[in-house]
């Protein structure tokens, strides 16, 4: 029985937008396989972990009506290791998929479709809201470096997505830093409301949402957290915590800034860091008036300093940071200057964009 029949640009690219969420070692098999299911000349490729659900959609012919699944990483090495311009025949037969493209024959066993375990719908729980979908990528991005990895305080391993009138604000920590980022939306939302992303489902959207002008909209419930866009569904579950509160973090009346341009501040920083310790990647940061000087140094008593010049007339300050939480935060802002700002030698950074409110990174001082 013919399922499918397509190019292999055709179910490449859907392939590879849903395979992220298919766990490599996992004790249920069926959640290695991705959902194929056909209906009315429209092919749905769903794959789950039972947390992130994502469904995509494309065109291609079939005979009938049905759904199977199969392994998601043997149809995608398949797919992508065939010739380009290449036409794909997927049979059905005994559970068993044939797959035919040119002379090269490929059988893989299926699982039942109906054991697929499909994330239940939240179908009028919670808010919508609509935006556009480069400006939510653009919005995570500038925010998603800072998330806690497999820390044991749960709630930090993910992404604070809060509704504030007409704010979507997001806000990430792992107790070393801070970033929070917001952008307006066209109509103010009916209450606040506030859910955390877990990591996995901020990674995987920020992948799949485009540069182009369409709407993604979002569906945020008690419970779970549903973006549609043209090209692909994400369903995901929210992690079950309270996000600390990030305003109390964030430090207010600082004084002593310079703006510098992005770009020449990250060369400095990672010419420099070359020479770091490698455990604590610690690096100092001394101001005086007109100067940023960079330092790091290892135990092999090797040593790198750079002079940068700033318009700085304050008080001298020298302050040891994380080389790669700054150099983090200048990797994924697009801007071309970012001002920084200072309390004392033992008080936090606060890094902003001129001219934007809505953006502030904050990092911890450390001894070195």
């Amino acid at each position: 029985m013919l399922v499918l029949n397509c190019q292999k640009e055709t179910l490449l690219k859907p392939l590879q937008a849903v395979v992220g969420v298919v766990e490599r070692k996992h004790t249920l098999p069926i959640l290695s396989n991705i959902l194929v299911e056909n209906s009315a000349g429209k092919t749905a490729l769903i794959a789950t972990d039972l947390e992130l659900q994502i469904t995509t959609w494309m065109a291609g012919e079939s005979e009938t009506d049905t759904a199977f699944t199969v392994s998601a990483r043997k149809l995608l090495d398949i797919t992508r290791s065939l010739p380009d311009e290449t036409s794909l025949a997927l049979d059905l037969n005994n559970e068993q998929l044939r797959i035919q493209a040119g002379k090269s024959r490929f059988n893989l066993q299926t699982l039942p479709a109906k054991d697929f375990p499909k994330l239940q719908s939240g179908e009028g729980d919670g808010i919508e809201l609509e935006v556009s979908a480069s400006k939510l990528r653009k919005l995570l991005a500038r925010a998603q470096y800072a998330m806690a990895v497999q820390d044991i305080r749960y709630y930090l391993n993910g992404m604070l997505f809060q509704l504030q009138g007409n704010k979507l604000v997001v806000a990430a920590t792992d107790g070393h830093r801070l970033a929070v980022d917001a952008i307006e939306l066209e109509a103010e939302a009916s209450q606040p409301v506030e859910v955390i992303l877990p990591r996995k489902t901020v990674m995987e959207l920020i992948k799949l949402l485009g540069e182009g002008d369409e709407k993604a909209r979002i569906r945020i419930g008690a419970n779970q957290v549903v973006v549609s866009h043209p090209d692909f569904e994400l369903r995901s579950k929210v992690v079950d915590g309270k996000f600390p509160d990030y305003q109390r973090v964030v430090p207010v009346g600082y004084e002593k800034y310079f703006d510098i341009n992005r770009q020449r501040l990250h060369q400095s920083l990672a010419r420099a860091a070359i020479l770091t310790n490698d455990k604590y990647r610690g690096v100092r940061l001394a101001m005086t008036a007109g100067t940023l000087r960079v330092a790091c140094s290892n135990n092999e008593q090797e040593e790198a300093q750079e002079e940068l010049e700033i318009e700085y007339a304050y008080d001298a300050l020298d302050i040891g940071f994380n080389v790669q939480y700054i150099q983090d935060v200048l990797n994924n802002l697009d801007t071309e200057a970012v001002r920084c700002l200072f309390g004392d030698a033992n008080s936090s950074m606060l890094i902003t964009v001129p001219g934007d409110d809505n953006f502030r990174y904050v990092v911890m001082p450390m001894r070195i």
